[in-house]
């Protein structure tokens, strides 16, 4: 029997499947400045809908902070324990000085936020399931498995998602992951390595970290990327072969992790897709998805620039504008799976 959670709750039809909550920014003393992820990039992004009248509070779904006990459907107990020593965190998050901060302002000023957006993603799984789609406005931690974290991920939110999903609503048997951040995405890899329930595509620069060898072996689209690729061919690329994943395997959700770490200029990413590729990418994915009837739950992920906040917010108004997102947008007429939704292809 599933444990009782609180990130299952029911959420009023009022308000849309967009889920946030002030509590994902990280503000500590500006430690957070000595990382180049942007840690408050999220409020950022609401903020943007908010001044295009596209979203007001009363509309978000707040966001829980995951408990021990949420964690502990995925994460090893050993690993839970191994982030109370500020030195573990310190290396998961790449900021060095938080080795000699007292761990309980660890856990207050950085990884309770990690925990709520996690809860985020968990609550958003269920949400895309019932009304057809679903964005948090964080998450994608793509780097954390079960038993191990990295590159500024703690927890495994996509793996808890769909571990929630499986074990908690009828119907939800089957998932595919569309990872489209400019890196691998090792941790949800490595937790669905044996699990035939899972389908991962996993597009990325083959240069970058992690490297992970291993993980790559779960993958069951694997679309490596050379540095600099542009957005013809990476457009082309995603389309095409989001279109034969979703043939493989016919899923009953899927996790969209949308990276905005493709950005040209972002030094950790070394891809050059422009902002306007960027829109288009998740126009394209939320298209396809959704011309199949499959619910799709978004997870922001990783982006290392001023602008990406933006460029999210940017995205997420052209979805809606495009009618694939919105309190309307409950089902979306199917499109064939043949038909090409680019001008320009490549092969």
């Amino acid at each position: 029997m599933p444990h009782l959670s609180q990130l299952y709750q029911d959420v009023p039809e009022t308000c849309w499947p967009i889920v946030y909550s002030p509590r994902y920014n990280i503000t500590f003393l500006g430690l957070e400045k000595l990382h180049p992820f942007d840690a408050g990039k999220w409020g950022k992004v609401i903020c943007f809908l908010k001044e295009e009248k596209l979203l007001s509070d009363c509309m978000l779904v707040e966001a829980q902070e995951a408990s021990d006990e949420d964690l502990l459907v995925v994460h090893t107990r050993r690993y839970l324990n191994e982030l109370k020593w500020s030195f573990a965190v310190a290396t998961i998050t790449e900021i060095p000085p938080v080795i000699f901060l007292p761990n309980f302002l660890v856990q207050r000023k950085v990884l309770r936020p990690l925990r709520t957006q996690t809860g985020g993603t968990i609550m958003a799984g269920k949400l895309a399931v019932e009304r057809g789609w679903a964005i948090n406005v964080g998450g994608g931690f793509h780097h954390c498995s079960s038993d191990r974290g990295g590159g500024f991920c703690a927890y495994a939110d996509i793996t808890l998602a769909i571990k929630f999903l499986f074990e908690r609503v009828e119907g939800i048997a089957k998932a595919t992951i569309v990872d489209l951040d400019a890196h691998q995405g090792n941790g949800h890899e490595r937790d669905f390595m044996d699990d035939k329930r899972v389908y991962i595509m996993d597009v990325y620069n083959r240069h970058i970290y992690p490297g992970d060898s291993f993980a790559k072996q779960a993958i069951h689209r694997k679309v490596e990327l050379e540095w600099g690729t542009e957005d013809d061919e990476y457009l082309s690329r995603v389309e095409r072969n989001l279109q034969k994943a979703l043939k493989e395997s016919t899923p009953d959700v899927v996790v969209y992790n949308a990276g905005t770490d493709i950005l040209e200029g972002d030094r950790l990413g070394g891809l050059a897709i422009t902002p306007q590729g960027v829109v288009k990418r998740d126009e394209l994915v939320f298209r396809i998805v959704r011309g199949h009837q499959v619910p799709i739950l978004m997870v922001t992920s990783g982006g290392y620039q001023k602008c990406t906040a933006r460029i999210i917010a940017d995205s997420i108004l052209n979805l809606h504008n495009l009618g694939l997102i919105g309190p309307e947008a409950q089902s979306v007429s199917s499109q064939s799976s043949d038909t090409p939704l680019l001008s320009s292809q490549v092969s």
